[in-house]
């Protein structure tokens, strides 16, 4: 993490190892457990705006923006290799929180529904009552837990490949539920359904020997069952509906060189959202739920340096970039996941308290740079011009900053 998440080529601790290229875990030779806990906490704004006339004859636009009031979300991550100086075979295995994404936005209390509305101060409309055509109060909270075990294989001194099958758990909650068909009392709020997964990924890694090293290593999709989401609609009402999101194929390229005190570490992936299912179709279907979140591909480029100058206190930095997967034309649909971070920084450090354990720390902060941006879409408004439908003169957008802070401990065995 502290290196920006490049680990592919420059396999520093047996995490980003495992994380990203299970061939390198070939050039850990001892038997080494690793547990790290980090403390999430993300910030993001939504806003909306609506044109004059829109709430009736006369009526004046209106816009608001409301703050997510989430709290902090913990990331544990536990792994395992068991290396032997002088054997061709490692053995690895974890279970990490890969993926997730959550918002909670509360509805606005300044509505057309209320008797003290004043479209004058702050009043958000995405966030109106649905009676009031908003989504009223925005939830949603996705995890992803996977767990591998990994098999790294020495071809030669210099070159080693590596395989690791994967399975997958992950829960989906939603309020409003987009994917439902919604009724004459709207769109419903689901119950946390779950879903099992599996996967693979395979990679090579490469050590001159002198300094530079090279990994590659592809991750398959994670093919998921589907979520069986069990609705209440305002009315109390209930219905079941069915929904399937899959995790992106990613490739990944890394670069690593070590010369004395100082590691470099650079990675480049390239996440395949377009053939994804889940995210690679999006729009109103004919009973106006939603598709999907019709995502693009994304590059990622990582970057980090380690100085280890200091005895037994080595110092890390990392930078990571993300292009951003939701076209402007679709920005409504990804009101519930509005996790895009362009950029993030970490800080970090190890303590090593003897030949056996070390402590880890990193800081991490990210952000969007600028809103993702697009029109609020009615179904309503659809026309052969107007695919989407697309409310003239209105906007939605929303963009978040994170921080994190994440401690880990690490013990090898019988060193």
């Amino acid at each position: 993490m502290s290196m920006g998440g490049a680990a592919t080529g420059q396999p520093l601790d047996i995490s980003g190892a495992l994380q990203w290229n299970p061939a390198a875990i070939s050039t850990f030779d001892d038997k080494i457990l690793k547990f790290d806990l980090g403390l999430f906490f993300s910030s993001p704004e939504l806003s909306s705006s609506l044109p004059a006339g829109m709430l009736g004859p006369g009526a004046p636009g209106v816009s608001g923006t409301t703050a997510d009031d989430r709290g902090l979300s913990p990331m544990p991550a536990l792994a395992m290799v068991w290396g032997k100086e002088g054997s061709k075979h490692t053995f690895g295995a974890s279970a990490f929180g890969i993926s997730g994404f959550g918002v909670t936005f509360p509805e606005e209390a300044n509505n057309p529904l209320s008797a003290s509305f004043n479209p004058m101060e702050n009043s958000n409309p995405i966030n109106y009552p649905q009676a009031a055509m908003g989504f009223g109060h925005i939830e949603s909270d996705y995890m992803l837990l996977q767990v591998g075990l990994a098999y790294a294989y020495e071809l030669t001194d210099k070159i080693s490949i590596g395989i690791q099958p994967n399975i997958d758990y992950a829960a989906l909650e939603l309020a409003p539920n987009p994917t439902a068909n919604p009724t004459m009392a709207g769109y419903p709020t689901t119950d946390k359904a779950s879903a099992i997964g599996f996967g693979a990924q395979f990679g090579v890694f490469y050590d001159s020997g002198l300094g530079l090293k090279l990994g590659a290593s592809y991750k398959t999709a994670q093919k998921f069952g589907e979520f069986e989401f069990e609705n209440t609609y305002l009315d109390n009402s209930t219905a079941k509906n069915n929904f399937q999101m899959d995790y992106p194929a990613i490739f990944s390229v890394g670069f690593g060189y070590s010369t004395g005190d100082v590691d470099l570490a650079l990675d480049f992936r390239r996440v395949d959202y377009e053939n994804t299912e889940g995210f690679s179709k999006t729009g109103w279907t004919q009973t106006a739920s939603v598709a999907g979140f019709g995502w693009k591909n994304i590059s990622i480029l990582s970057a980090g340096l380690q100085y280890k100058g200091i005895n037994k206190l080595p110092l890390r930095i990392g930078y990571t970039y993300s292009s951003n997967p939701i076209p402007e034309e679709i920005t409504f649909f990804n009101i519930p996941a509005t996790a895009v971070i362009k950029n993030a920084y970490q800080f970090g450090l190890s303590y090593e308290v003897n030949s056996n354990w070390q402590l880890d720390a990193v800081y991490h902060y990210g952000d969007s740079n600028g809103a993702t941006e697009g029109r609020i879409l009615n179904p309503m408004m659809i026309s052969p011009s107007n695919p989407n439908g697309a409310i003239p003169g209105s906007s939605v957008s929303y963009e978040m900053t994170t921080s994190m802070v994440m401690v880990g401990i690490g013990y090898t065995f019988n060193k």
